[in-house]
């Protein structure tokens, strides 16, 4: 088996260009991943509250984790279609929290080799550098971590 290479989505053009980067590596196994963050919605929002939420955790419906749970799978199965086109092993997974911390969590607990992350243009504030996430998987990951734009 080649390396295992570990592939955060979020949708945005710059995770896709992430993946399509990690599909020209030769012999590796990708897995992606998507973190449905609860924190990054306004939890005012009419329709996200429910009065069973966690500690520590906003209280949003069930149906709106199914919502985002449901919307990443359907993501992943779309990209499926070019590691099958490259004949790359590929695996989906969707973790809930906080998106830099899970992604760094699931690559140190499952063997992963290497992270290619994509990171946002210089459009937002928020992420005028590498984008916040990017920024913070390459300065805490243990292993190598290709930022791709």
């Amino acid at each position: 088996m080649g390396e295992h290479v570990l592939v955060p989505l979020d949708g945005s053009s710059a995770s896709e260009a992430a993946l399509d980067y990690a599909l020209t590596i030769p012999d590796v196994e990708i897995t992606v991943i998507t973190v449905v963050n609860p924190f990054d919605t306004d939890s005012l929002s009419p329709g996200y509250q429910s009065p069973l939420g966690k500690a520590g955790m906003p209280a949003y419906s069930q149906e709106w984790y199914q919502k985002e749970w449901d919307s990443a799978k359907e993501l992943h199965e779309e990209l499926r279609k070019r590691a099958d086109e490259r004949d790359v092993p590929f695996e989906s997974v969707v973790k809930l929290g906080s998106p830099s911390r899970q992604i760094i969590v699931y690559a140190k607990e499952n063997d992963v080799d290497h992270i290619v992350v994509g990171t946002r243009g210089s459009g937002d504030i928020s992420n005028v550098l590498l984008g916040s996430i990017a920024e913070k998987v390459a300065r805490r990951a243990p292993m190598t971590v290709t930022i791709v734009r």
